[in-house]
């Protein structure tokens, strides 16, 4: 066991598929952590431009966890018809996938994560993302006999390995309460092993005033356009293909109208995203629909925006587009479960639409378009909720006593 008076050394680990919101927020709860009492390590199984400007803000170690894509080996194999019409061997081949990312994906980067944890000489780890692709820095935590937090950020779900990991953490931090519901509900995790802690942006740092026709300009989108963004990471679940198939119905019922898909390609995902694109082509919406790729400074995006979507079709704990776009004060569209549901008031700080309807979405928006007073009342209202929830400095603190609850709860354990 650790000294208590020393500086205590916590490693965080961010296996998440791409560069999204988890990341995000652990690099605004990493820069605000308070460096007296704690050192901060952050390990990422990917690399990149954005993941390497970690190195300014904390110890970073990128630790590879994909020697060989075995989603898109998964993926290529699922769409062999006759592979599929063999049950026996389809089963087979996926548990040799299985395995083969066992060994050639799993076991380096856990090795390498315990060397390195061991060599910093950790006091706890807190896995960013749920507990199954988790499991490595779980395990680590569980050999060095030191506590660990994990994050959870998607939708739980029951499964053998999904009961096995979720066994694992001391502790669960809950992005939204319907994450720990759905935890509890779902995982039997006990609700004395979740803190329900909002996701924290430094809002203090945010310019709501900042002109967004810089942003239009980019995109040589016309200053009377009306313009709707969809924010997320190009994965089906985040609702582009909803999105398109309302920009379809929206099709001279807006002047001006411009549909614009906002965000990065996760390398597993690329294909989804050129079927995305041939789809604008083929159903004549290249004059409405701008795909925009990942954008860093996205306070000149939601200003330039009129409205902004969130449309993810399976619940979503909390998306970071919903803390943002409020805490920007924006005119806000989300569907009516998860995260968005529990945050957003219809009517009163924003929309919600059925989730995964394109003719509720379309409606949805026609409402926005149509009431001018409305996007400006709702977009208030929206501002002043997040200036209560979603303080970095809140979500800081709040983290920072679990960590220390932890630790006195191990020393009264041994």
């Amino acid at each position: 066991m650790t000294n208590n008076s020393k500086i205590k050394k916590i490693i965080f680990v961010e296996n998440g598929i791409g560069y999204g919101g988890a990341i995000i927020c652990l690099r605004h709860l990493v820069r605000n952590i308070d460096r007296s009492r704690f050192l901060p390590m952050v390990v990422t199984g990917r690399t990149g431009p954005q993941y390497q400007e970690i190195a300014h803000e904390s110890l970073w170690k990128h630790i590879p966890d994909r020697h060989i894509d075995i989603v898109s080996l998964k993926t290529k194999a699922a769409s062999i018809q006759w592979l599929k019409n063999l049950t026996p061997l389809s089963f087979f081949v996926n548990q040799l996938l299985a395995r083969a990312d066992d060994i050639f994906n799993f076991v380096p980067f856990f090795v390498q994560l315990l060397w390195t944890a061991w060599r910093f000489d950790a006091d706890l780890i807190h896995a960013n993302n749920e507990p199954v692709c988790n499991r490595a820095a779980l395990l680590v935590a569980k050999i060095l006999r030191i506590p660990s937090i994990c994050h959870v950020r998607g939708d739980p779900v029951d499964s053998r390995i999904g009961r096995w990991t979720y066994a694992l953490p001391d502790h669960f931090v809950s992005v939204s309460n319907w994450v720990a519901e759905a935890m509890q509900k779902n995982l039997d995790v006990p609700q004395q092993k979740i803190s329900v802690v909002y996701d924290g942006i430094a809002l203090e740092n945010l310019d709501i005033n900042i002109n967004g026709n810089a942003f239009r300009q980019q995109y040589n989108i016309p200053q009377n356009a009306f313009v709707i963004g969809l924010v997320g990471l190009l994965i089906p679940w985040k609702g582009q293909e909803i999105f398109l198939t309302a920009a379809s119905k929206l099709i001279g019922k807006i002047p001006n109208l411009k549909m614009l898909i906002i965000g990065g390609t996760p390398n597993d995902y690329v294909n989804y995203e050129t079927d995305l694109k041939k789809r604008v082509i083929e159903e004549n919406l290249t004059e409405i629909v701008i795909f925009t790729g990942h954008i860093s400074n996205m306070e000149t995006v939601y200003n330039g925006l009129d409205i902004v979507v969130s449309a993810s079709t399976s619940p979503e704990p909390l998306g970071t587009v919903v803390i943002e776009s409020m805490a920007m004060g924006r005119p806000l569209i989300g569907p009516s479960h998860g995260g968005a549901a529990e945050m957003i008031s219809a009517g009163e700080s924003g929309l919600l639409f059925s989730p995964g309807n394109a003719n509720s979405l379309a409606e949805a928006i026609l409402t926005f378009y149509e009431s001018p007073e409305m996007r400006k009342k709702l977009g208030a209202t929206a501002r002043v909720i997040a200036l209560q929830n979603f303080s970095v400095e809140t979500h800081t603190n709040k983290i920072q006593a679990l960590y220390e609850n932890l630790w006195t709860d191990k020393r009264q354990t041994n």
